[in-house]
This record gives structure tokens, sequence and C-alpha cells, in this order.
């Protein structure tokens, strides 16, 4: 076939991307990168055909645990979040079948329920990643509500349903009075805490800076929602993060809603902080 100059640079391109995807996909840091910069490169891969695979691919980060274990946190969309800590020991958090494809996903060693709302509980995602030897938690109205068969978290309940992970339920719920019908705290919804191999991850659930929240101490990830009117504002989601002063802070459970978070304005004010790492990957 005749050379086209005028294809050279679209060439190199696929060349180098085809060459290289194992380098990008698991060997570069999100934190390394801009935080608008990963869903370009992601778009870029998938439009040039790079690694494509039946498998669909979601971001993940991976960091070293207190006790030097290797832990890897998927992004999967919204509030769905997967942790890896070894080979069978997958945690689902709120998975959710309509932003996912749990499909070719691995089994679930565990799974975490936060609440009942539909973005966070779905029956046939759940079912779909369980086995025999799969255990649920759940918060309370998801047990009762939905007749779920799972060991009931309530705020304050500490769970060890592994021998690699301790679980500690925190109190979820919105604080600002006009917002208080969507996560009403008589309801009982939870945040989790995981401890795994020494590491401790929060996962707030759906809620805004409580006392509960910020009686924590050594976080070192945090997700915080920050999606308006249901989670934090941005505001809300600094103050957390002052409270908490967590190592890594990854925003989630953002956009789908009217109001678009700031997220320029979030990430430059945590950065103006300078105590945490913000990590900002596309889940919206």
């Amino acid at each position: 076939m005749p050379e086209d100059s005028s294809l050279r640079p679209a060439y190199k391109i696929l060349y180098f991307c085809t060459r290289h995807i194992r380098f990008f996909r698991f060997t570069i840091q999100p934190r390394m990168m801009p935080y608008k910069v990963l869903p370009i490169v992601m778009s870029l891969f998938s439009f040039l055909g790079c690694g494509r695979s039946k498998t669909p691919a979601y971001p993940a980060d991976t960091f070293t645990a207190r006790d030097g274990s290797e832990v890897t946190i998927t992004f999967f969309k919204h509030a769905s979040l997967a942790v890896d800590a070894g080979p069978g020991r997958r945690i689902y958090i709120d998975p959710v079948g309509s932003l996912a494809d749990y499909s070719a996903q691995p089994k679930a060693d565990l799974i975490l329920v936060t609440h009942s709302h539909d973005d966070h509980f779905d029956r046939a995602a759940i079912e779909r990643l369980a086995t025999s030897k799969t255990d649920i938690l759940c918060d309370r109205t998801v047990a009762e509500g939905f007749d779920m068969e799972c060991h009931v978290m309530r705020p304050g309940s500490i769970a060890t349903p592994r021998d690699y992970v301790k679980i500690e339920a925190v109190a979820a719920y919105n604080t600002t009075k006009e917002h208080q019908q969507f996560h009403p705290k008589l309801r009982e919804d939870c945040g989790y805490l995981l401890t795994i191999g020494g590491t401790r991850i929060y996962v707030a659930g759906d809620t805004e800076p409580t006392a509960e929240m910020k009686a924590l101490r050594d976080i070192d990830i945090a997700f915080l929602p920050v999606n308006q009117p249901y989670t934090m504002t941005v505001d809300q989601a600094v103050d957390a993060v002052k409270a908490l002063k967590p190592t890594i802070f990854y925003p989630y459970h953002f956009g789908q809603t009217e109001f678009k978070t700031d997220m320029d304005r979030l990430v430059r004010e945590v950065r103006a902080l300078d105590t945490t790492d913000i990590r900002v990957f596309p889940m919206e």
C-alpha cells in the first residue's frame, strides 16, 4: 500500500498504543496525570481500539497497604466500586447493573450495600456476583424492606466476615435541614470503614459531613460523595477532608443530577490544604 505522509501521525499513535497499552493501563498511576487527562486517554484508546476485549476496561488504582500487601480499587460508575485484597478477595460496594457490566467480573467474596436507593442497591447485580460462599452485608432498610438475606449492619456495627478485613458501619445522613428527606438519620443508612492490611478505607455512602464522620481517626483513604442536592457541596467536602485528613481522597457519587459539581474548585481547594492527595476518576 502506498505510504500516505498525512497518516503517519495516526499510524505512530496506533503503533505506540498497541505496543504500550499494557504500560499505560497498569503502570502509569492516575495521580501522575492532571485529573482531566485520564478520561481523554481512555477515550483515545477506545477510539483506536487499543486493548479492546470482551471484558470492559474500568479504571483502577493500586496502593500498598501498611502491611506491605497490594490493594486495588476498581471504579465502575457513580458509587459502584470494587476492592481487591488479593486472589479471591474481591469486595463489591453498591454494585448496580445499570452502572457496570458485571457479567465478566470476578465473583464476589463480600458485597456491601450502603442503603436502599436504586443507584446503590440492585438485587439482580448482587445475585450475578454472588456465589454460595459470598457474604453480603447491608443496612437495615435493604434487609427489612426488600427481604434481602444479609448480615445487617447499623451505624456502630462492627463485623469481621473474613480474616483479611474488618468492617465498621458509620452513620450516613443529610444534615442540611431542607435535604434531610433524602437520607434521614433515623433510617440508619451506612457508610463503611474497611481495615485491610492495616490500611483504613472509608467509603462514606450518601451523606453530608456528620459528627460520626468527623470523629473518625487515622483514615488512609476516603471516598466522599459530591453530588448536590443529595450529598455534599464542594465546601462540605473540603470541610470533611480537613476533619478526616486522609492520605488519599477520592471524590465519588458525582454527576447524574442537574447540579454539576465544580470539580476544578474541589481539586484546587483540597490541594491547597497540602495534607491530602486528591485523585479524580471518571465516574459520571
